[in-house]
C-alpha cells in the first residue's frame, strides 16, 4: 500500500488540470501514509504472540502444586510468627520457654523451705503479676530492703544474671543471684550481693513481724555483715604487714651476708 501511494505520487497525481496549479501532494500523502503505517505496526504488534504470555500459563501451572501443598506455612502463620518476634523484641511478650523449670531439681543446694521463701519474696515484689521483676520493681525492692540503687546500678544488677537478655528477672534468674552469692562469685560491693545479704532473713517470718521489728532486723543483719567485712579487711591488712616485714628481714639478712663476705 505504501509503495502504491509513493508510485502514484511519483507518476504525477495532480490537484488540477491547470498547469499553473499542477502540483504533487507529497506532504499530505506522507502524513496520511505515516499514520496508516503506524496504526498497522501497532496492530501487528498486538496480534503477535508474546513469549511471556505463552509461558505464563505454564508457570502458573507449575506453581499451583506448591501453593496447594501443605508443607509450607501459610501467610497467616508466618505473619503470626513475625508479630510475636516483634513483640518479644519490643518487650511486650515473653519468649516461650523450651523446657519446664523445676527449682527443686535445678537448685539442689537450697532446701525446699528456702526456695519457697524466696519464691514468696519474688512474688511479693512482682507487682505486675507477670512472672518477672522488671527495672522499676527491682528499684522498689531494693529501696524496701534498705539498699537503694542508682538507675545504672539496677541495670547492671539485671544484666549480671539476665540469661535470656529480656531486661527482666525471672524466678530462675532470681535464684541465680543466691547461687552465685553462696559460691562467692559476686563482688562484695555489688547490688546483687546486697540483695542476697539482706534477703538472708527468713522471708516467711516477715509477715508476722511488725514493720518496726522487720526493719530493725534488716539493719542488724546489715551491721553484722559490715562488721564481718571489716574483720576480713583487717585480716588482709595484717597479712600485707607480715609480708612486708618478712621481705625486710630477708633483705637485712642478705645485707648482713654480703658484709660478712666482704
Amino acid at each position: 500500500m505504501l509503495t502504491e501511494h509513493i508510485s502514484t505520487c511519483q507518476a504525477g497525481t495532480f490537484l488540477s488540470d491547470n498547469r499553473s496549479e499542477r502540483r504533487c501532494i507529497p506532504s499530505m500523502a506522507s502524513d496520511e501514509l505515516a499514520k496508516k503505517l503506524q496504526s498497522r505496526l501497532v496492530a501487528s504488534e498486538e496480534t503477535e504472540p508474546r513469549p511471556e504470555s505463552e509461558q505464563s500459563p505454564v508457570q502458573a501451572a507449575q506453581h499451583e502444586p506448591d501453593n496447594a501443598s501443605g508443607d509450607l506455612p501459610s501467610e497467616s502463620e508466618l505473619a503470626a510468627k513475625l508479630n510475636r518476634r516483634l513483640d518479644i523484641n519490643d518487650g511486650s511478650a515473653a519468649p516461650r520457654m523450651s523446657r519446664v523449670f523445676n527449682p527443686y531439681t535445678e537448685f539442689k543446694e537450697f532446701s525446699r523451705k528456702t526456695i519457697k521463701d524466696l519464691e514468696a519474696m519474688f512474688k511479693r515484689y512482682d507487682t505486675g503479676k507477670d512472672g518477672f521483676i522488671d527495672l522499676m520493681e527491682l528499684k522498689l525492692m531494693m529501696e524496701k530492703l534498705g539498699a537503694p540503687q542508682t538507675h545504672l546500678g539496677l541495670k547492671n544488677m539485671i544484666k549480671e544474671v539476665d540469661e535470656d537478655f529480656d531486661g527482666k528477672l525471672s524466678f530462675r534468674e532470681f535464684l541465680l543471684i543466691f547461687r552465685r552469692a553462696a559460691a562467692g562469685e559476686l563482688q562484695e560491693e555489688s547490688g546483687l550481693m546486697a540483695l542476697a545479704r539482706l534477703s538472708e532473713i527468713n522471708v516467711s517470718a516477715e509477715g508476722v513481724m511488725g514493720a518496726k521489728d522487720f526493719f530493725e532486723a534488716k539493719v542488724q543483719a546489715l551491721s553484722q555483715s559490715c562488721k564481718f567485712e571489716a574483720e576480713i579487711r583487717e585480716e588482709k591488712e595484717e597479712r600485707k604487714r607480715q609480708e612486708v616485714e618478712k621481705k625486710e628481714r630477708q633483705a637485712a639478712f642478705k645485707q648482713l651476708q654480703s658484709n660478712f663476705h666482704s
